[in-house]
């Protein structure tokens, strides 16, 4: 009898996966995984959450300490709430190094925001016209 189900594309194991959350490439025949994890629905979320996790196991410690609520909450919730913003705000740095890393385009990391926001491109073409080949286009890439 035949499979006629679609092989299940390969993930990396723990230490791989481990290794490749901070920052080490994985081998080449999980760049298909590697494109759904960091230009895929969630990529966002996910990124935020490798931050959020370790940074919440290495405070809890401190809610150990015999103290009061707003004691614990003063040690460490700046700390937490920092790393959640650094993490936020360097997302799409991250990312794009990381496809890059891959050999990926790491254009693949806006791919979804240009397809949703590809009906207001379209509708500043047809009252302004097309954009001049001199401008920038990607004002935001460093």
């Amino acid at each position: 009898m035949l499979n006629t189900r679609a092989a299940a594309p390969r993930r990396p194991n723990a230490i791989q996966y481990l290794r490749y959350c901070y920052g080490r490439p994985l081998p080449p025949e999980l760049r298909d995984w590697v494109r759904n994890d960091l230009a895929g629905p969630g990529a966002t979320v996910r990124m935020i959450m490798r931050t959020a996790v370790p940074t919440t196991l290495i405070l809890i410690p401190f809610w150990l300490l015999p103290t009061d609520f707003l004691t614990h909450m003063s040690m460490t919730f700046p700390i937490w709430f920092m790393a959640i913003l650094f993490s936020h705000a360097l997302n799409k740095v991250w990312r794009r190094h990381m496809l890059r890393m891959h050999g990926l385009d790491p254009e693949l990391a806006d791919a979804r925001k240009r397809e949703r926001d590809a009906h207001i491109h379209r509708s500043y073409i047809e009252r302004f016209g097309p954009r001049p080949e001199s401008a920038d286009q990607r004002t935001d890439d460093i």
